[in-house]
């Protein structure tokens, strides 16, 4: 797959079939565009495309800084990656973009810079300055600017009933498997490994400490979480816990990992870690004896479910 950072930057010769969205989750409802256009660009000699945006839009019009993301963008490209999808294009979202008009977008970045021959959209997409075009503009454009446009119907978008927003609301409440349902993967973090305080090794639960740098993504509600990661291309199972702490007074939030039956130095190594269901809440236990025998308890009911998958 070919990733562009900003449409400037795009010099692909190869005319395109094409889709456009922040596609924050790249979820069962958003796979239903994406297969489309992959479909339709192997059946018609056209390459397969995705024009979305970054910072959201939603961070630069509405200010919401406080807005989660369900995906890191390398999480995007590695999903989209895994789809079959051939050109990514990252494009900077400022207000100065948001200014343009629907011709100038279509025109302008659309047909002579990307080279859409086949644009893909779902009902209710709406682009253009103030938002205020819609298919049935983009399908006037089609006709005088020589692309086809093919609308995915509300009925078949909805049959999916998922949104971004509906899981972003299972991950905070740590209901990871309908998350994971809705997402038609594992909800994964993404972070670098780094020293801890070397708790984990004293009770014998030696962990791996996360480090996500993009303050953006969305970390589940606090509490215990049975996990995967691939290591050296093998799956590795184990048990994560996000929090902070509480049984010796942490102040600050971590996020923990413990593997099975696995030793091995993995610090500075960036991590991959697939989140498959909540154990538990967080909780204060009165000694550090106590929360090495709920440790033990909550393996036992992790490697169960693990055998049962």
């Amino acid at each position: 797959m070919i990733t562009v950072q900003s449409i400037s930057k795009y010099d692909e010769k190869h005319p395109v079939a094409i889709t456009i969205g922040t596609f924050d989750g790249v979820h069962i409802g958003h796979r239903k565009i994406l297969e489309k256009v992959i479909n339709h660009a192997k059946n018609s000699k056209l390459k397969s495309a995705v024009l979305t945006f970054f910072p959201h839009p939603r961070m630069v019009l509405q200010k919401d800084a406080n807005i989660k993301l369900l995906n890191t963008i390398d999480e995007k490209k590695w999903i989209l990656e895994k789809m079959g999808l051939d050109i990514l294009v990252i494009h900077p979202f400022t207000k100065e973009f948001s200014r343009l008009t629907a011709t100038e977008f279509v025109r302008d970045l659309l047909v002579n810079k990307l080279k859409a021959k086949r644009i893909i959209i779902g009902y209710d997409h709406r682009f253009g300055r103030n938002r205020t075009a819609n298919i049935n503009d983009l399908i006037a454009f089609g006709n005088t600017l020589d692309f086809s446009v093919e609308e995915i119907p509300a009925q078949e978008i909805d049959e999916v009933s998922v949104s971004s927003t509906k899981i972003r609301k299972a991950l905070e409440q740590g209901d990871v498997e309908t998350a994971n349902s809705y997402l038609g993967y594992e909800y994964m973090l993404t972070g670098t490994i780094k020293k801890g305080k070397g708790l984990g090794r004293k009770i014998h639960f030696p962990t791996a400490n996360v480090n996500i740098e993009e303050t953006y993504k969305l970390i589940p509600k606090n509490g215990s979480y049975i996990v995967k990661s691939k290591i050296h291309a093998q799956d590795v199972f184990g048990m994560m816990n996000i929090g902070y702490n509480p049984t010796v007074n942490g102040t600050s939030k971590t996020i923990e990992v413990h593997f099975f039956d696995f030793d091995d130095n993995l610090y500075g190594k960036k991590l991959q870690i697939d989140l498959l269901s909540r154990l538990r809440e967080e909780k204060k236990f009165g000694s550090l004896e106590e929360l090495k025998s709920q440790l033990a308890r909550d393996k036992e009911k992790s490697l169960q479910f693990i055998s049962n998958r």
